[in-house]
């Protein structure tokens, strides 16, 4: 074929060519499919008393499935990443200090907030933080797409998570019906989640309240009214006022490793098994259940966890998620780091190393992103390019090896 680089250039131009073409035809066939149920899905929703206006208003201009939903959909990180891993990049400096700042900010708020439903203003801070950083995600494009697309996109093509796509997609359709927010306004998270504090449809409904008296229930710019309903949901759940999520412990030698997990238990019970508090005080309430929890197994810290642990997993069930938002509450209170480290095998950076990395990075050309400290996929991907190229094992992480390995390399 050497001898014919005319003929050769010829036939990859047409095989080019017939692939684009089998690429739009497939394309304009999913996004007809897709089309057409949503078409068929009215019926659904008119038998919950959706008016074909508001159900028009909504889906306005959504010709296509979202491909990023079913992308993100695929990975969720409290369920695939290391405990740690999941807790440095939430539990950092900038997040403490914002927290801090906020929680002056929004001081008369939280005065209010806090004895009305009987909910740490703390415990409300690290929602927040952990779920749009702040309102940070909100101005981002993975907090403000349109909820009706993402949920169709679930409802259509997502087997897994159909059900809770239809019934989500019906709870938001009424939520504009109702007037709490316009159908252009109808703005969230992939998994369809909303506001300041990612309330998902049926949650919202459910437990949203108007705390600011404008007469709305507004979590996506009203930042009293996500706080106060996330105090709700929370409190609706079973949350115990002045009470902790759990406590780090030491475990004694010769400990029963099969009493992991176990239910009903007590925290005296532990007790006289030789299991004492990190921090050497005793439990206050030695009669409460208490299940022990090792998150990284035997080499990391050790946890009894209490009712409200459970509670906050009624926002997001995953141990990591409960853990997180628990110590990022303490932490942003003004107490210190686990009194056991992570079983990382590294050291990790602090913000001003982290931030040092990134710049490095970004000077090698791997990395184009912010200077922020904050390690995500961008610098995980970008750190992982440099380890190949220093004879280094590809983790992505951030670690005091790394940074080391490039200043020796400037």
């Amino acid at each position: 074929m050497q001898r014919y680089p005319a003929v050769t250039s010829f036939l990859c131009s047409v095989l080019v060519a017939f692939s684009l073409v089998m690429i739009a035809s497939q394309t304009a066939r999913a996004n007809a499919g897709f089309e057409k149920w949503i078409r068929d899905f009215y019926s659904v929703a008119a038998k919950s008393g959706i008016k074909k206006s508001t159900y028009n208003a909504v889906f306005r201009g959504i010709k296509s499935p979202d491909p990023e939903v079913l992308k993100a959909a695929r990975y969720q990180p409290e369920f695939t990443a290391k405990v740690w891993e999941y807790l440095d990049t939430r539990i950092t400096e900038k997040t403490i200090r914002t927290g801090q700042e906020m929680a002056v900010k929004y001081k008369k708020w939280l005065n209010k907030i806090e004895p009305k439903f009987g909910v740490d203003r703390h415990i409300l801070l690290a929602i927040w933080s952990m779920e749009s950083s702040y309102g940070e995600a909100l101005k981002k494009k993975t907090g403000i797409r349109s909820i009706a697309r993402s949920l169709a996109t679930l409802a259509y093509a997502d087997k897994r998570r159909r059900k809770f796509a239809r019934s989500q997609l019906i709870a938001a359709l009424k939520i504009v019906q109702r007037g709490d927010v316009s159908a252009k306004g109808l703005v969230g998270s992939w998994a369809g989640a909303m506001g300041h504090t990612q309330f998902i449809p049926t949650s919202y409904r459910t437990w949203a309240v108007d705390i600011d008296g404008d007469g709305r229930r507004n979590v996506w710019t009203s930042v009293p009214d996500a706080l106060a309903s996330s105090a709700n949901l929370l409190r609706k759940n079973g949350w115990r006022s002045g009470q902790t999520w759990g406590y780090e412990v030491k475990l004694p030698r010769g400990f029963n490793y099969k009493l992991v997990n176990k239910n009903g238990l007590t925290l005296g019970k532990f007790a006289a098994m030789g299991v004492k508090r990190s921090s050497g005080s005793k439990f206050p309430r030695p009669g409460d259940k208490a299940v022990l929890k090792l998150l990284a197994g035997k080499k990391g810290p050790a946890f009894l966890m209490v009712k409200n642990f459970y509670v906050l997993k009624r926002y997001n069930n995953a141990d990591k998620y409960a853990l997180a938002v628990g110590h990022l509450a303490e932490r942003i209170k003004g107490s210190g780091p686990f009194a056991k480290n992570w079983p990382r095998g590294y050291i990790p950076l602090n913000e001003s190393e982290r931030k040092e990395l990134q710049i490095q990075l970004l000077k090698r050309k791997l990395y184009d992103g912010k200077i922020d400290g904050n390690i995500g996929s961008g610098s995980r991907a970008a750190i992982m390019v440099f380890q190949r190229a220093n004879g280094m094992k590809a983790t992505g992480y951030a670690s005091k090896a790394v940074l080391a390995k490039m200043r020796s390399r400037k």
